[in-house]
């Protein structure tokens, strides 16, 4: 095993990084862009763990078996500081704390090493903030930046860094790593793997969640029954909810136990009530995992129309002669009779329809229920 084996469909970025691990080709910034799914975070901790491997010969480096290895993709190596948010953005304040950090020499391995698996999540005020750092970075640090696409990251920031592009990786080899590296049954691997459009974390829990792929059928179901304006504002509500409850049901369960662990950690009496310097920290806590909360239900709320959007791409598929293998195979005689019922032209407007109701609900402030109705109002079949 080493630390490349999870990178899926991503020869040449392999490539391209093991080389950089041995000094081919090294610098001190790096970009690293492609879809959702794709494992931007994974290449960056695989080259981390790459980077500070305790192997001496440099073709090793990257085993996946020494302690540095282990502690790095396990993310508690002392010299490796990996940054995501939860919230709606990273602040000021949190890039400053990387910049401080940025400045130290690395205690144990090779480098200090800084992974913004969130890059795009910064204000452009917040992104000036690590220019400087950048731009002149300390000996032995390295910084590694993770967005969507080149374009969600500063034109000052990503002239500076190395660009390393993934795309998404077949559905068969997202399957392969299902069965290889979860034990998933074959059949229901492929069929998550297709089902998820190759993102391997939500291919994962879709193989391991029954109710979860319930979930995804009911929503990619809904077109079918839409035939007027009471069909679609209940469509809207089922929608928002499927990604509300979606959101939910993974976030009290972390609440709770945070919480707990904060009353532990801080020694709170079991009953009775709290001194004041404790009452602000749990009211900071909770602020927090509300902005969380609003942040997981928008992409929630995202995926599950990215699901919806994926019966229009079949249709589309099927109404320009089956070139490319349909994603919701289990649909496909309803997928074809709809198909009949209208054009090329008329999918994607409504495919267009989806992603505009992506857009406004991920960038604006808009209630998500009225994005959604005015989504759905726009998918009724004449």
């Amino acid at each position: 095993m080493t630390v490349w084996d999870e990178l899926q469909g991503q020869a040449p970025v392999v490539a391209q990084l093991r080389a950089a691990a041995q000094g081919d080709g090294l610098t001190h910034a790096w970009l690293f862009t492609g879809p959702p799914g794709s494992g931007r975070s994974n290449a960056a901790k695989a080259f981390a763990a790459a980077l500070n491997c305790e192997q001496d010969h440099v073709a090793l480096r990257g085993c996946g078996e020494c302690a540095s290895c282990r502690t790095i993709l396990g993310e508690t190596h002392s010299d490796v500081t990996f940054v995501r948010t939860e919230k709606v953005t990273i602040t000021i304040e949190e890039a400053r704390q990387l910049v401080s950090k940025a400045g130290d020499r690395p205690a144990t391995g090779r480098w200090r090493i800084i992974v913004v698996e969130d890059a795009d999540r910064m204000a452009e005020r917040t992104t000036n903030v690590l220019l400087k750092a950048i731009e002149e970075p300390t000996p032995r640090t390295i910084w590694m930046l993770c967005a969507p696409s080149p374009a969600d990251v500063l034109v000052t920031i990503r002239s500076r860094c190395r660009a390393v592009n993934l795309r998404l990786p077949p559905a068969s080899d997202v399957a392969a790593l299902l069965v290889r590296r979860d034990g998933v049954d074959p059949a229901i691997a492929d069929r998550a793997a297709r089902a998820a459009q190759s993102h391997i974390g939500i291919a994962r829990r879709l193989a391991r969640d029954p109710e979860a792929r319930e979930r995804r059928l009911e929503t990619v179901r809904f077109p079918l029954g839409l035939r007027g304006v009471t069909d679609a504002v209940m469509m809207a509500e089922k929608l928002v909810k499927i990604a509300t409850d979606e959101a939910n049901s993974s976030n009290d369960e972390r609440d709770a136990a945070e919480k707990v662990a904060l009353l532990a950690s801080l020694g709170a009496p079991e009953s009775g009530t709290l001194p004041p310097s404790m009452r602000s920290q749990v009211r900071q806590l909770e602020d927090d995992q509300k902005r969380r909360a609003k942040r997981s239900i928008t992409d929630s709320l995202d995926r599950t129309l990215t699901d919806l959007l994926s019966f229009y791409r079949d249709v589309l598929v099927i109404q320009l002669g089956n070139a490319v293998e349909l994603v919701n195979v289990e649909l496909k005689t309803e997928l074809e009779a709809y198909a009949s019922g209208s054009t090329p032209e008329i999918t994607l407007a409504r495919m267009d329809a989806i992603n505009k109701a992506r857009a406004r609900i991920t960038t604006t402030n808009v209630a998500p229920l009225l994005a959604v109705e005015s989504m759905a109002s726009s998918l009724i079949q004449q």
